[in-house]
């Protein structure tokens, strides 16, 4: 290949060159050079071969930049969707997130689909029918140019283009029970094409319609099973192509990292419905822990959940302007910020600081130690916590003193058992101190959670968060109280509730000596009892409820990865969570160490030997080697969250990407 006939084919492209054959006109402009060997784009048309290093060997395949993708979004369903495979991931992505109208796509990213590994292998075909099970309906648009085409389902219908749209600032109309677009869509999306396409349908939950198949899906036995699905994250700074992603490939959309900003009801049906079925099939996969009766709660959640969205599906257009001006009020109080929600009546005092004093266990778990809590007289001041032997002793010097700003606050509540624990994680030198706090009853529980929660932030109890918190906290506990008084349950609750649906395979383990029906029953009433406490709520405050509990709970937000440690003998856990990283022990979980970003000086890779090396304050250093992913994948990790932190609401709608490359994609 001469270098004139090089020239020739990049001109193609650029100069948008069209051939007629029997009347039928070919676009070029979508295509471009792909090199196989090297794995590369050649995108810089103003490169000369040698430039490239192409010799006269070369073989170079003349494709369209735009190909089909199979994408599962986090409700499970598959959407067929037009993506460039010659961008960047974090710009395909984002893309994808405005054609979805999905704000802040910087929390999300791609997964190649994990194997179920006790399973044998399937045929294609198999694998096609489980997917196809899964499919939404209708045509919707694609990302980038208007020759694009995205489907939902099977490639059928009119094609519609548009340039994916969504906007911070737009008037949204929406229903009073949902949040999502009313119809006409046009309401929402105005005259783009994207109204024909009913994009609403990814604002609506859609329930489990059979044990069967949340039974083929793939549950992660263990922790190292949990660790083995994050080695399939894409590289957010290569293209498709380049990580060997196939056309009509199947990849997973999904929340990447658990820092959701500015969660706010006005503008994110459909992120939060996403999230929402995200956290739902986590539970229901047991991708992460809950007792029992964070497990009611949860089924009863879902259960209104679903009912309320037949009922909004039914009744979509019967709205009056009254109903929307009270759910706009009423979400404006609903809105989620980073650093927690606030609402306009909840003032506080601002003029002293409040302070907690009252008899609270005090517990610091040591290994091989067989001692309890010891009770001590405990006053809460500013982000610190005093303990005294006695209340006549509180004048003098205290026996114990922590500071919890930069501490980690994890709940440890059991209802029945009357276990109200608080378990935190303060920073030191060498890593994280444990220390455990017992609370008597509910009430004492979250008045003192609240303020350890704001005390991790830096903040006090004078803080107009802190009244709201605590409100939070206890309408929490409430939803996973027993009633103790229960309605008689209806006749027709055999027919429209499925347990089975509802609550994880390891629950229903728990009775596999049991008559089914009597299993059946026994769950059903449980979780009708639980959906008393919940049966008041909107949908969309629903939605935000179950998003709320998911965070909640104790494993929320930690990405596991098999890792060596430098100077250790086997394979442990690296955990990555927003703000920390977590030392742990491969077969119980159980946290070893505990670093936070905030006492990070730097992070880098040896990709020679594939170690990273974080280095903190006080001249700690961690250092480790990922053995079952690539390096790359947690240096991604780390770099996302510090990413993430720095953004503010003051900032508008458009992402620093070459900053986020930077804090990334490393040099290798």
């Amino acid at each position: 290949m001469t270098q004139k006939l090089f020239q020739l084919f990049l001109d193609s492209r650029s100069l948008n060159f069209q051939y007629k054959t029997k009347n039928v006109k070919k676009d070029w402009s979508d295509h471009a050079l792909w090199w196989e060997k090297k794995r590369t784009w050649l995108l810089k048309t103003h490169w000369t071969l040698d430039k490239y290093g192409i010799q006269a060997d070369a073989k170079l395949q003349f494709t369209p930049q735009h190909k089909l993708l199979r994408l599962q979004l986090p409700n499970m369903k598959y959407v067929k969707v037009k993506v460039n495979f010659s961008d960047r991931v974090f710009k395909a992505v984002s893309d994808i997130c405005k054609t979805f109208n999905i704000r802040h796509p910087e929390e999300l990213s791609l997964l190649k689909k994990p194997r179920d590994p006790t399973k044998k292998k399937k045929k294609k075909l198999d694998d096609q029918s489980e997917d196809e099970a899964l499919e939404l309906e209708g045509p919707l648009i694609t990302p980038g140019s208007g020759t694009d085409v995205l489907y939902i389902g099977p490639l059928k219908g009119s094609i519609y283009s548009s340039p994916g749209l969504y906007s911070k600032t737009m008037t949204p109309t929406y229903d009073a029970h949902d949040g999502s677009p009313l119809s006409p869509t046009s309401a929402w999306f105005g005259d783009s094409a994207l109204s024909e396409g009913n994009p609403g349908i990814l604002a609506v939950s859609q329930p489990i319609t059979s044990p069967e198949i949340l039974a083929k899906m793939f549950k992660p036995q263990a922790l190292l099973d949990k660790a083995k699905i994050n080695q399939g994250w894409l590289d957010s700074s290569r293209s498709l192509m380049e990580q060997d992603v196939k056309e009509n490939e199947a990849l997973l959309l999904r929340f990447k990292y658990y820092s959701f900003f500015d969660l706010n009801p006005k503008y994110d049906a459909i992120r939060i419905n996403q999230l929402y079925e995200q956290a739902k099939w986590a539970i229901l996969l047991e991708e992460i822990e809950c007792t029992e009766e964070e497990m009611m709660m949860f089924a009863a959640l879902q259960y209104h959940i679903n009912k309320l969205s037949i009922m909004t599906s039914e009744n979509h257009l019967n709205n009056s302007d009254k109903e929307v001006d009270e759910v706009d009020a009423a979400l404006s109080d609903l809105e989620i910020t980073l650093e927690g929600g606030k609402t306009s009546t909840i003032l506080g005092d601002i003029t002293s600081i409040p302070e907690l004093a009252d008899y609270i266990k005090v517990f610091k778990p040591k290994k091989l130690t067989l001692k309890g809590y010891k009770q001590y007289w405990c006053t809460f001041k500013d982000t610190s916590i005093s303990c005294y032997k006695s209340k006549e002793e509180s004048s003098g010097t205290p026996a114990h003193q922590m500071n919890l700003r930069g501490c980690e606050v994890t709940p440890d509540v059991n209802i029945s058992g009357q276990k109200f624990n608080i378990k935190l994680l303060i920073p030191v030198a060498e890593g994280m101190n444990e220390i455990w706090l017992r609370c008597d009853n509910e009430k004492q529980y979250a008045h003192w959670m609240a303020a350890c929660r704001l005390a991790s932030k830096g903040k006090t109890m004078a803080d107009s968060s802190y009244n709201l918190e605590v409100q939070n906290i206890l309408s929490f506990l409430k939803m996973q109280h027993l009633n103790p008084d229960p309605q008689l349950i209806p006749e027709q609750i055999t027919t429209d509730i499925n347990p089975e649906c509802l609550v994880s395979p390891r629950y229903l383990k728990k009775y596999k000596n049991k008559q089914p029906g009597y299993v059946r029953d026994l769950i059903t009433a449980r979780i009708l009892e639980a959906h008393q406490n919940v049966a008041q709520m909107s949908l969309i405050e629903a939605k935000m409820r179950f998003i709320q509990a998911w965070q909640s709970l104790p494993e929320f937000g930690i990405t596991h990865f098999i890792a060596r440690f430098q100077g250790g003998k086997k394979e442990e856990l690296i955990g990555i969570a927003y703000n920390r990283l977590i030392r742990m022990d491969a077969s119980t979980g159980d946290a070893i160490k505990t670093w936070r970003f905030s006492n990070m000086k730097q992070w880098n890779v040896n990709w020679e030997i594939k170690m990273v090396t974080v280095e903190f304050a006080d001249e700690v250093r961690l250092s480790f080697i990922c053995t079952e992913v690539d390096c790359k994948v947690v240096h991604e990790f780390i770099g996302g969250y510090i990413f993430l932190s720095t953004r503010a609401k003051d900032q508008n709608e458009s992402l620093d990407e070459e900053m986020f490359y930077k804090l990334t994609s490393g040099w290798v």
